[in-house]
C-alpha cells in the first residue's frame, strides 16, 4: 500500500480498517489503557496506601420506585408485577409505577386484580412512547432513586439492591446492570452468547476508565433529581444516562446487577427491533454531537471508538465492498472480493435455514453480524425519512410457561433460576389510577 493507491483503494483500506479497529482494535486499546489504569491505582496504594477500592455503604438503603411503561404486554405483566416484588430489596422501601400506555389487550384488566399495596397503575389515553410515560411517572414519586425496567425483564434478587448501593457515592447519577438473555426458539444462542459477552467486556472496560456512556433500559437507576430528560428518543436508555453523564456525573456498569431478558421468539420480531432501535442510534448521535469534541479527552474517544464507528459500520462495509468489487482486476481484490462475498453468502444461507425452522450452527455468526448491520442501515434509511415514530407496537413475547421452559432449557450464566408462575388473587383495592389529558 502505497501513497500512489487509487481512490477505490483509498476508500476500502479506511473503511474496512474502521471495521476492524472498531470490533478487534478499539477492544485491544481499552484493554491497555485499562491495565495501565490499573498499574497507576497498584503503584499510588503502595506508596501512599490510600484507599484502593471504595467500600460501598451496606447502611445506604433509599426509597426506590421501580418505573416501567407497557403498550400490550398481557403475555407477561403478571410475572413481571410479583416478580418485582419478590426481589431482596425491604418492601417497606419500595413502590412499583406502572404506566398503561394506551394498551388494547387485557393489560390493565390482568393488573387491576393485583393485590400488592405498594404498586401503583397509571392510565395513558394515547399513545405517548416509552419515555414520555416514564417521566410522567417519575413526577409521582418522591423516591430518591428511580429504576427502569421493562415487562419482559425478571429481575434477580439482589438486582435493585445491587443497582442502588452505588447511590451512596453523591456523584453517582446512574447505574447499569447486567443483561442476561433467555434464548427462545427463533434465535441462535451460539450467536447471542459471542455477541453478548464481548460487548459485556467492553461496558466493563470502559467503566474501570469511568467512560460509560449508556445503560441498558431493562435494569437502569437513576437519581430521581437528575432524571430530567431533555430530548425525546427513542433509545432513552442511551440518552438518559448520556445527559446525567454530560452534567459532570458519573454513570456506572454493574455486571452484578442482573437481569433476565427474553428474546423475540422470531426472527422477524428480533429484525424488526434492531431496525427500531438502529433508527433510535442515529437519533441519539445527531442531537448529541458534542460528545465528539476532542476537548472531552477519553470520553470523546470511547464514544466515537465504540459507539458512533458501530453506528457507521453498514456504511463502511458497503463502500468497502463495492470498492473490492471495482479493483477485482488486482489479485488481491479477488481474493478480497471472494471473501466479502463468501462472507454474505453464508449470511443469506443462514437466513433460509431460519425460515425453514432449522439451525444455522456454524454460519450463525454470519448471519448475526450481518443482520445487525442491515437492520442498523435500514434504521439510518427510516431515521433520514422521519419514518420512525417514538412509539411502536409490542415485540411478541413468550407465553409464561414457554419462557419458564426456556430459562430452564438455557442454563447458562447468571440469571437461569426459574420465574414461578401462580395464578394472582382479584383485588383491586390497592390500584390508584390517574387518566391522562
Amino acid at each position: 500500500m502505497t501513497m500512489s493507491m487509487s481512490k477505490p483503494e483509498w476508500i476500502f483500506w479506511i473503511c474496512m480498517g474502521a471495521v476492524a479497529y472498531n470490533y478487534v482494535g478499539y477492544p485491544l486499546v481499552i484493554f491497555l489503557f485499562s491495565v495501565l489504569a490499573q498499574a497507576k491505582s497498584d503503584l499510588l496504594f503502595l506508596f501512599h496506601r490510600g484507599g484502593r477500592r471504595c467500600t460501598l455503604s451496606t447502611e445506604y438503603l433509599p426509597q426506590v420506585a421501580v418505573l416501567m411503561s407497557v403498550h400490550n404486554e398481557e403475555a407477561v405483566i403478571e410475572t413481571k408485577v410479583r416478580n418485582t416484588f419478590e426481589t431482596g430489596y425491604p418492601s417497606d422501601h419500595l413502590e412499583f409505577l406502572v404506566g398503561l400506555d394506551a394498551p388494547t389487550d387485557s393489560t390493565a384488566d390482568l393488573l387491576s386484580k393485583t393485590t400488592f399495596d405498594r404498586l401503583r397503575v397509571f392510565h395513558f389515553k394515547e399513545r405517548r412512547g416509552k419515555l414520555a410515560v416514564l417521566t410522567s411517572l417519575a413526577k409521582q414519586t418522591t423516591a430518591e432513586i428511580l429504576v427502569i425496567t421493562d415487562a419482559n425483564t425478571r429481575l434477580e434478587p439482589s438486582c435493585i439492591a445491587n443497582l442502588v448501593r452505588h447511590f451512596a457515592q453523591l456523584k453517582v447519577g446512574a447505574v447499569s446492570g447486567e443483561e442476561s438473555r433467555v434464548v427462545t426458539p427463533g434465535s441462535d444462542p451460539a450467536a447471542e452468547s459471542l455477541y453478548w459477552r464481548y460487548e459485556s467486556a467492553l461496558k466493563l472496560l470502559e467503566n474501570r476508565l469511568d467512560c460509560t456512556l449508556g445503560g441498558n433500559g431493562s435494569v437502569l437507576a437513576v437519581r430521581r433529581a437528575l432524571f430530567q430528560p431533555q430530548k425525546q428518543t427513542i433509545v432513552e436508555d442511551f440518552q438518559i444516562p448520556l445527559e446525567i453523564r454530560l452534567r459532570g456525573y458519573r454513570v456506572i456498569y454493574d455486571p452484578e446487577a442482573i437481569a433476565v431478558e427474553e428474546i423475540a421468539p422470531t426472527l422477524s420480531a428480533q429484525f424488526a427491533r434492531r431496525v427500531r432501535i438502529g433508527a433510535g442510534n442515529y437519533q441519539t448521535l445527531f442531537a448529541n454531537l458534542e460528545c465528539l469534541n476532542p476537548l472531552k479527552g477519553l470520553l470523546a474517544f470511547c464514544f466515537f471508538s465504540h459507539r458512533v464507528l458501530r453506528w457507521l459500520a453498514p456504511i463502511l462495509l458497503t463502500f468497502g465492498f463495492f470498492s473490492s468489487l471495482l479493483l477485482i482486476g488486482h489479485s488481491n481484490f479477488l481474493i478480497l472480493s471472494a471473501m466479502q462475498t463468501a462472507f454474505y453468502l453464508c449470511a443469506a444461507v443462514g437466513y433460509l435455514l431460519k425460515k425453514l425452522g432449522k439451525p444455522a450452527r456454524l454460519i450463525a455468526v454470519p448471519l448475526h453480524f450481518c443482520s445487525m448491520n442491515l437492520a442498523m442501515l435500514l434504521g439510518l434509511i427510516r431515521y433520514m425519512s422521519g419514518e420512525q415514530k417514538l412509539t411502536w407496537n409490542a415485540t411478541p413475547r413468550l407465553t409464561q410457561s414457554s419462557l419458564v421452559k426456556s430459562v430452564r432449557d438455557s442454563k447458562k450464566g447468571p440469571g437461569t433460576n426459574t420465574i414461578p408462575h401462580s395464578p394472582v388473587k382479584a383485588d383491586s383495592s390497592a390500584q390508584r389510577a390517574f387518566q391522562s389529558t
